[in-house]
């Protein structure tokens, strides 16, 4: 489709169409947009699945050892391992955002008749579909190297709930320093930022067996309160029912924040 013709019958629907049904029609053309880019980069998205299995295959056969860990460290391991793959891999996100701003492209989307955000809204959706699809890959190699998840039915979709929404939480602080860094070099040094998190965090190890002062500022890492709630929600050892509510606050704050921050940046882009 043509330029004069998408922008003809985008304006012809905001003639036509109910109130917010070109938002959903903006957002989707955004998110097929990103979809279409995947398909033409294979390779991008088989590295974003295969990463978190070196890494969850590395700890739990090469380094692993479970320091402070009561039970079957496997068990420990696995959920902390799914919170860390929703707090990583944000630096495709974060490329595809900057590459836009340096080609022009937000600049041509910003002149059509469309939705302030529905460019990022699109890139949040294809984002968390692929999430979700690394979600399911980890789970995969989690029960085959023996984990089990061993709550209820209702538990293990509240469990995968909390790991999709710390992702969309995370997802929305890199498009905002996506945003703030502007060019794709400055990527690499805005995603170091996220290292801390991800590390710094009860994914390997319990707060118990660290520092004082270590062990305290773990416990307050947004990613493992959402480890410590999920393991809980699977029955795995380490988790404790007290953390679910900060499992959802954290993210919830973290988007009250970062979102309106995102869509305010982009709104700003062009002025």
């Amino acid at each position: 489709m043509s330029t004069s013709t998408y922008e003809a019958n985008r304006a012809e629907t905001y003639d036509t169409s109910p109130p917010g049904t070109y938002v959903l029609t903006d957002c989707w053309t955004m998110t097929r947009r990103e979809l279409a880019h995947w398909a033409r980069q294979p390779v991008q998205v088989l590295v974003g699945l295969v990463f978190p299995v070196m890494l969850l295959l590395m700890f739990g056969y090469l380094i692993g050892g479970g320091r402070g860990v009561q039970g079957d460290y496997v068990d420990f391991l696995v959920p902390g391992m799914l919170a860390l793959t929703m707090a990583f891999g944000l630096e495709g996100t974060m490329l595809a955002v900057t590459q836009d701003l340096n080609k022009g492209v937000i600049d041509r989307f910003r002149s059509m008749p469309m939705t302030n955000g529905a460019v990022l809204v699109g890139r949040s959706a294809a984002d968390m579909l692929q999430s979700a699809v690394a979600l399911a890959v980890m789970i995969g190699v989690g029960y085959a190297i023996g984990w089990r998840a061993h709550g209820t039915v209702a538990a293990f979709l509240g469990a995968v709930g909390l790991l999709l929404l710390f992702r969309f939480a995370m997802l929305w602080i890199g498009i905002h320093l996506a945003m703030v860094a502007g060019k794709p070099e400055m990527v690499q040094a805005v995603q170091i930022l996220v290292w801390p998190v991800g590390f710094l965090s009860n994914a390997f190890a319990t707060p118990d067996s660290m520092p004082g002062w270590l062990g305290t500022a773990v416990e307050w890492n947004p990613m493992s309160q959402t480890a410590t709630a999920v393991r809980d929600l699977f029955g795995g050892p380490g988790g404790e029912p007290g953390h679910l509510w900060a499992a959802v606050a954290w993210p919830l704050a973290l988007l009250a924040v970062f979102l309106p921050l995102a869509v305010r940046k982009f709104g700003a882009l062009s002025k």
